[in-house]
């Protein structure tokens, strides 16, 4: 089939809740994607942050390959093995003494949630209910994820919406310390926001969160579905804080570029889901720990969080250049491989990336008016300086698209 026979049949049989682009991608190796007419892209969105080793890693192939030779499913009733590595991978390498596998972001957020009221219920310590998170972040799209997400425009027309989320302004700890009190659960934030634009928060900001936290008796959850598995050079963009949450959500990268989820915790925390209060029939299934525990070890010994925060830099900086040079580039912001470039309104960001897309490079947006930059960790400086220059191009013409 071509593109067109794809779309055609797609468009025919598959509820419209995306805007998708014309092209229908059928194959892709490393930085490289091809679609149905045969036509080459490179990568700099990576399936929004999903595929970190590029796409079709060998060994996340051979994984997925010998898994599904000997056991699919079976349901979290019994133990698995590649989910107990997994599991004991991610405990060994970040501050989480126990892990609990799920699908998507949105699962291992709603589980977050859950498990923040659960541990003040099991406390006595009723009253704290309330979750605080930030304007313009995105938690999901499950009823309490869509609620603590903070842009109204993902909720309109699915009221009743749960109680007890309150949202104040990112990166700003006065606000956060207006509301944090005696009824608070928790607080959820990125570490970055993604979706909200890449916002980078100012130096010190989350560590003084952490400080509020621990002062108000309220637990600390980073999202970490986007900025996780090394998007930002670090394993969790926490860790570039040095900053210890309760608890961490990740998703996106974990699997490979297959779904798969993950809520890590304490001990002291964890404690508080026991049998009958949290599942899933899928979670942490062989075939996606298998993925999973293939990733994380390639993206340790390939090195790629160096090669993410030493490219990431020299890419941000050819960005700044080019916010310097062109008046419809009003700022470059990131850090590592999750990158974004501001626009002035002039210039729609989509149109942008249609335009990048004619020239062969698949890119995303942040917002109506942010391009947004997550490419596969793997990303060399000569792949960013073709990127950079096919996008110099658009920014020239400016107001002519």
């Amino acid at each position: 089939m071509n593109n067109s026979e794809i779309i055609a049949l797609g468009e025919k049989h598959i509820m419209n809740t995306y805007a998708r682009f014309p092209i229908a991608l059928v194959r892709g190796a490393g930085m490289k994607v091809w679609d149905a007419d045969g036509k080459e892209y490179l990568d700099f969105l990576a399936g929004i942050a999903v595929c970190n080793l590029g796409h079709c890693h060998p060994k996340v192939t051979e994984a997925i390959t010998l898994q599904a030779g000997k056991l699919l499913h079976v349901s979290n009733l019994y133990h698995i093995e590649p989910q107990a590595l997994l599991a004991q991978w991610l405990t060994s390498h970040t501050f989480a003494d126990r892990v609990f596998f799920c699908n998507s972001g949105a699962e291992a957020n709603e589980g977050a949630i859950k498990l923040a009221r659960k541990y003040h219920f099991d406390r006595c310590e009723v009253r704290r209910q309330i979750v605080v998170s930030a304007t313009m972040s995105f938690h999901g799209r499950t009823l309490a994820t869509l609620t603590a997400t903070g842009q109204e425009k993902v909720k309109k027309g699915f009221s009743p919406l749960p109680e007890g989320f309150i949202h104040v302004a990112y990166d700003d700890l006065l606000a956060l310390e207006s509301v944090v009190g005696e009824t608070t659960a928790a607080v959820i934030l990125e570490p970055v926001q993604g979706e909200g634009g890449v916002r980078v928060p100012s130096p010190g900001y989350l560590a003084k969160v952490r400080e509020l936290c621990d002062k108000k008796g309220a637990l600390l959850i980073f999202d970490e579905v986007q900025t996780g598995a090394g998007r930002t050079g670090t394993f969790l963009a926490s860790e570039g804080e040095g900053v210890t949450p309760d608890m961490a959500t990740m998703a996106k990268g974990l699997g490979g570029g297959v779904p798969l989820g993950a809520l890590l915790a304490t001990s002291a925390v964890a404690e508080h889901f026991v049998p009958g209060t949290h599942a899933t029939t899928f979670g942490g299934n062989p075939l996606s720990a298998s993925a999973g525990l293939a990733a994380m070890k390639a993206l340790e010994e390939e090195n790629l969080l160096a090669n993410c925060r030493e490219t990431g830099a020299y890419f941000l900086e050819k960005l700044s250049s080019l916010a310097k040079k062109f008046p419809v580039a009003r700022a470059a912001r990131g850090r590592g491989l999750l990158l974004g470039l501001e626009l002035a309104p002039s210039l729609p960001a989509v149109s942008v990336v249609k335009e990048l897309m004619a020239e062969g490079f698949l890119t995303g947006t942040a917002g109506e008016s942010v391009l947004r930059f997550a490419p596969p960790l793997i990303v060399t400086k000569k792949e960013v300086d073709a990127l950079v220059a096919a996008l110099e191009k658009t920014l020239s013409a400016g107001r002519k698209i």
